[in-house]
């Protein structure tokens, strides 16, 4: 699996150049980055790609030496399980706080299906 990487998104294509998995983060402030979306083609669901962005956002984040703040849900909750990157976030308790108070789904994915 291969990611192509911009200053502001991340994302995979399919074999026409089609983007069906990507993480956006555009960039607010110079080195301030808000994390929007994180998407995923159904095909690829419970493959873990959503997770890999995530990886692959946190070593570009650190490579660069920017932050973020977390608008998509499911980057809240994945920043969440990972407290050792605490130090990519702009404000790591402001994001804790966040990931207590969502409840569901993230992003509109369930969680869990039937």
């Amino acid at each position: 699996m291969e990611f192509k990487t911009s200053n502001e998104k991340i994302w995979l294509e399919d074999e026409n150049g089609a983007a069906i998995a990507f993480v956006d983060f555009p960039e607010f402030e110079p080195g301030k980055v808000e994390v929007t979306h994180t998407v995923v083609d159904p095909s690829l669901r419970g493959q873990g790609v959503a997770g890999k962005l995530m990886e692959a956002l946190a070593k570009k984040l650190a490579a660069d030496g920017r932050k973020a703040t977390l608008t998509c849900s499911y980057a809240v909750r994945w920043f969440a399980k990972h407290p050792e990157l605490d130090h990519l976030l702009i404000d790591p308790e402001e994001e804790k706080k966040r990931a207590a108070e969502l409840a569901g789904d993230a992003c509109g994915i369930p969680r869990h299906r039937k």
